[in-house]
């Protein structure tokens, strides 16, 4: 399918076809097709737990509420934000930003560059993404909102502001992911209506670690399932060219 097919194909399955079952091999591929997905500094703070266990989707399925998507699911992906992996992450940029400065930049830029990810990586990242009782947050918030008076600054740096750019970042992969399941004829229902404590408990999830999304998988049987023709506000009403 091209891209407009494939857009045109997804839609939120709220019942899937219990007689079709998925091949876990692809849906592995949509995952991994997934951690392409654009993300803030490249910090790819998410993980991806794909369940295929019966007795577990049981399971998930229950602090889901119960629902038909994934009742009649036959694998479920849920997406996780972690935002206490800064560090690590930091260090696996820098240890990659390394050699592909080394192999792409020119040599009298190179040393420059690798400054540059040094400070960015090993100081601005763990200034923004540490965590102390909101107060880290509020003194991010005062020196940007300072800075911010004299020259262009980002300001949307509290802990709750970080908290929604995480969670942004993780649900563009999880768009990624359905276009994904889309584009080779399997169909998904992102669901925002779930027990979050008993999913991360079912998932032995750290405190700090919060569910963005889950998504139910499998494959549509007719229109059941899909609640008719497809609603969108109007173009004109939404599109705002200047």
């Amino acid at each position: 399918m091209s891209l407009q097919e494939t857009l045109e194909y997804r839609r939120s399955v709220r019942y899937f076809d219990e007689a079709k079952e998925l091949d876990t091999e692809k849906v592995k591929h949509c995952i991994e097709l997934a951690t392409l997905a654009p993300n803030s500094s490249n910090m790819q703070l998410w993980e991806f737990y794909h369940i295929t266990d019966p007795e577990m989707l049981k399971i998930i399925s229950h602090a889901c509420l119960d629902q038909k998507a994934t009742e009649t699911a036959k694998q479920i992906v849920v997406f996780v934000t972690r935002r206490d992996l800064h560090r690590k992450h930091s260090k696996a940029i820098l240890d990659f930003e390394k050699g592909n400065i080394a192999r792409y930049s020119p040599p009298e830029r190179q040393e420059k560059r690798w400054k540059d990810r040094l400070v960015y990586y090993n100081r601005v990242m763990p200034f923004l993404y540490s965590r102390f009782l909101g107060l880290l947050g509020l003194l991010r918030k005062i020196l940007a909102t300072s800075i911010s008076l004299f020259r262009p600054m980002v300001t949307t740096v509290s802990e709750s502001d970080v908290r929604v750019v995480v969670h942004k970042t993780c649900g563009l992969a999880a768009q990624t992911f359905m276009i994904a399941m889309a584009e080779i004829g399997y169909d998904t229902c992102p669901l925002e209506g779930f027990d979050s404590r008993r999913v991360k408990r079912l998932l032995k999830l750290p405190r700090s670690a919060e569910i963005n999304m889950v998504i139910p998988c499998g494959i549509r049987k007719g229109t059941l399932g899909i609640w008719g023709e497809r609603f969108r506000v109007p173009f004109d009403e939404v599109y705002k060219k200047i």
